[in-house]
């Protein structure tokens, strides 16, 4: 194991800072879906509703890897066929759209769960004294809503992170894929335990971040 770090530490290293990168980008973008399709589930108004539960339903339904082969395979296959036959996605681009549409069906249900976890009376107060609705939802709930979301939103990152590796499926350079090729050039599977330990590492320190955010949005309040 030591030989591998050795040898490999720095192709192990360029892996996981693609790994981070695709977390992240996958992440910020989930975050836009969830807020969009989260304020859908909650307004006042059917169709809304059905178009943001049409989304979270319909996304979850899929496996990741799945949704992955569609995105990388499938889209630009459909995109080609309508005439624009140089449309390619690289990895980093399908992996992103892929993870992207997963994490932010879930980032929509804790989005909607922490709009709703405020006390309906905060809106009520606030539209009495003449706020228009959208502005109630962003000055007076949303910044309450975001102190119950934060833990749950550094947990689906966690999520998100080790989802990363079901991607090296369409050949995205990220830690998996990178320790595959490792341990078959070097036939050693050790390689797996050094993949396994840099992950551990990483999540750790997300956890160990999650909760100090969460004891300092509790003493805040």
């Amino acid at each position: 194991m030591v030989k591998i770090v050795q040898v490999y530490g720095g192709m192990l290293m360029t892996a996981m800072g693609q790994t981070l990168l695709l977390a992240l980008l996958s992440l910020f973008f989930a975050s836009i879906l969830g807020l969009v399709f989260g304020m859908l589930k909650v307004v006042p108004n059917k169709v809304c509703n059905f178009i943001g539960m049409v989304y979270v339903d319909a996304i979850r339904g899929w496996p990741l890897i799945v949704l992955a082969f569609f995105v990388y395979f499938t889209f630009p296959a459909f995109v080609q066929g309508l005439g624009y036959r140089s449309f390619r996605l690289t990895s980093l681009q399908a992996g992103t759209i892929a993870l992207a549409l997963n994490c932010g069906a879930y980032m929509a249900e804790i989005i909607r769960a922490g709009i709703q976890s405020v006390d309906g009376g905060q809106m009520e107060a606030a539209r009495s004294l003449g706020l228009p609705y959208i502005t109630s939802m962003r000055k007076v709930v949303l910044p309450q809503a975001v102190r119950t979301m934060i833990p749950s939103i550094i947990n689906q990152f966690i999520i998100t992170l080790k989802d990363t590796s079901i991607l090296s499926a369409i050949g995205f350079p990220e830690l998996t894929n990178a320790t595959k090729t490792i341990v078959a050039n070097t036939m050693n599977t050790q390689g797996w335990m050094v993949a396994g330990l840099m992950y551990m590492v990483v999540i750790i320190l997300l956890s160990k971040l999650s909760g100090y955010i969460e004891r300092r949005v509790r003493y805040a309040q």
